[in-house]
């Protein structure tokens, strides 16, 4: 392993990105990233949001409503100070008592305004928030959805990291757009609009002061705000590597431990972090540097309409009311201000984290049904591979010239050297993949014209690293089939060799057996995985080293309870144990993807080939250590 680099040489480097503009350059394999994708491309992302908030239209024309009201209240607030300071308290044309009457009557409506603005405020904040979590919920079961069905190659290069980062935190950035985008800026606009229109139409000679600087600072600002965006993109991007290694680290921290890479483990997400910490800071710094510039803005613009307004004041040409509600009008203008720059800069979150999302979402689906895809059968009676060949790379085949009839319910075992192409094989059965030449027929039919959760139904697999879920065993046996009775799964225990040790665990079926089955021993979790298998009474098995990890006696057992489950069902069998295979009606010995023998182990035995050679070593190599090859 290459030596670390420290945070502060990653920061540097980050630095030096960020001031030549490479922020945004091509990624690893060359693409340009999605943030840096034609305006179209963007503008297409936004359209795409825009189409998820259409089922919730009613509901976002509702908040704007809302919204759009509670502005107005706000904005005749500061003519009530107004009439209070010009037409009450320095009125001095009405008597005491006049005055307090005036008063009182203007201070309960002004009150009451106050109150409905604020009561309004929190039923706007609180309707958006069941919005935004209405429009996450949906993103997300989509987002999920489509990474479940996206092609294998595909979810490799994102990652467990870049998977959960998507569902998780790019998913509510995303959301927040309604309000960033739509909802804040239009009603900040309207503010804008009725605040100046108000301003002028109370004394146009003190609003014209107090709003010449605003609009080139605004332009200033919005420039300012986009050069931060490549900076928070980056941060994405480390996080998901961050995180992505820390799910690798606790899936793997058996072989963490067993090679005393703890420290080593830490000082790397330490790392990490650090550099993650030190562009976030990079970023804030900027922020705050207009966050600051902002409030001088505010200061001085206080302090001019107060001068400014003396004077006018002192000359004729304003009232003091005029000048607090100036005041109180800056203040909402400038809200309304700021909150359009600031809606911008959290945007650029939000964008980065959208095309993120939408750039998944616009991923083709692994292998979607053809237009006249039909249901596959529920019978198999001759699965036929014709001439097929499959390569994961171009030019660099791993399966080539594969030719094989199986008859249904048969048992076929493939053996050969690792790296052989078995996998594949049964990889092609299954449809992770689909051949790159030639095809595979289901009774005469191409495998690809049935719909493929149709063709899924048909199978079950057991393979050598087995993969259980954290729950309890039950719910593991029955995970291809959740209407199972309790009876059955029990029944689909047995068979496996598994009730035995199942019910000498503290909860028997109920035991929780954490995260991949951790709290089982490997023989365990197969025999779990082997049940599974058997309660989904499959019409194509494929067994991968099933009974690898299993001991010879319970292999014993298992072996017998096969003869079983094999019966009347088409059966692919990889292993090297050639006491799992010997049984086999076909049997394909494959070397460099290409099947070089085949035949019954009898057939095979008396050819004296390849295949001869290598059941003589392993014979000779069993008994060196005092065990049978065949049973």
């Amino acid at each position: 392993m290459s030596p670390a680099r420290s945070s502060r040489k990653r920061y540097q480097e980050f630095v030096e990105d960020y001031k030549h503009g490479r922020l945004d350059a091509a990624d690893e394999d060359g693409r340009a990233p999605p943030s840096q994708a034609p305006k179209q491309a963007r503008r297409a992302f936004l359209r795409e949001y825009l189409h998820w908030l259409r089922p919730h239209r009613l509901a976002v024309g509702a908040v704007f409503l809302v919204a759009l009201a509670v502005a107005g209240l706000q904005m005749i607030e500061p003519l009530f100070m107004r009439f209070i300071v010009d037409h009450v308290i320095l009125n001095r044309n009405l008597d005491v008592g006049a005055r307090l009457t005036r008063l009182n009557m203007t201070g309960i409506v002004f009150l009451g305004v106050i109150i409905l603005s604020h009561v309004g405020g929190g039923y706007k904040d609180y309707r958006q928030r069941i919005l935004n979590v209405r429009v996450m919920l949906s993103l997300r079961r989509s987002l999920y959805e489509r990474l479940l069905h996206l092609p294998l190659p595909r979810l490799w290069d994102m990652k467990t990291g870049g998977i959960l980062s998507r569902l998780t935190g790019d998913v509510e950035t995303t959301t927040g757009l309604l309000q960033l985008a739509i909802v804040s800026p239009a009603i900040s606009v309207i503010r804008l609009i009725i605040a100046i229109g108000i301003l002028l139409a109370l004394n146009w000679q003190l609003a014209v002061t107090a709003l010449a600087i605003i609009p080139g600072v605004m332009v200033l600002s919005l420039i300012f705000t986009r050069r931060i965006r490549p900076i928070y993109r980056s941060v994405r991007k480390d996080v998901e590597i961050v995180d992505g290694r820390v799910g690798e680290t606790f899936s793997g921290i058996r072989v963490v431990r067993a090679f005393r890479q703890e420290i080593q483990e830490l000082i790397s997400f330490m790392l990490g972090r650090h550099a993650v910490l030190r562009k976030e800071l990079f970023a804030h710094r900027r922020e705050l540097l207009l966050w600051t510039s902002w409030g001088l803005l505010e200061a001085g613009i206080s302090v001019v309409i107060v001068w400014f307004g003396g004077y006018l004041n002192i000359v004729g040409r304003a009232s003091v009311g005029d000048i607090m509600a100036f005041q109180w009008y800056m203040f909402l203008l400038l809200n309304p201000v700021w909150n359009i720059v600031n809606s911008f800069s959290e945007m650029q979150r939000s964008l980065a984290a959208m095309e993120r999302v939408f750039e998944v979402l616009g991923m083709e689906q692994d292998k979607p049904d053809r237009a006249d895809a039909r249901d596959a059968p529920a019978e198999v009676r001759e699965l036929k591979f014709e001439d097929v060949a499959f390569e994961y790379r171009p030019g660099q085949p791993v399966v080539r010239a594969f030719d094989v009839i199986v008859p249904g319910g048969s048992v076929v075992a493939l053996v050969g050297r690792s790296g052989a192409g078995k996998t594949t094989v049964t990889d092609l059965v299954a449809r992770f993949h689909d051949p790159t030449h030639g095809r595979i027929l289901l009774n005469g039919v191409d495998i690809r014209d049935f719909r493929l959760r149709s063709y899924r139904d048909l199978l079950a697999i057991v393979q050598q690293d087995v993969f259980l879920f954290d729950g309890s065993v039950r719910d593991n046996i029955a995970y291809g089939r959740h209407d199972a009775t309790d009876r059955e799964i029990e029944d689909a225990a047995r068979r496996a060799n598994a009730h035995e040790f199942i019910v000498r665990l503290q909860q028997g079926f109920e035991t929780t057996i954490g995260e991949r089955g951790v709290k089982l021993s490997g023989g365990q979790q197969q025999r779990l995985a082997i049940a599974r298998a058997i309660l989904a009474s499959p019409q194509i098995l494929i067994l991968d080293e099933a009974t690898s990890n299993l001991d010879t006696e319970s292999e014993q057992l298992i072996q017998a309870a096969m003869a079983d489950l094999l019966a009347d069902r088409t059966t692919f069998v990889i292993a090297h144990r050639l006491s799992t295979i010997r049984r086999a009606d076909l049997i394909l010995l494959m070397e460099e993807g290409r099947v070089i023998e085949r035949g019954a182990h009898e057939d095979l035995m008396r050819a004296r080939g390849t295949y001869y050679e290598m059941v003589k070593r392993q014979m000779e190599s069993h008994a060196r250590d005092g065990d049978e090859v065949f049973r």
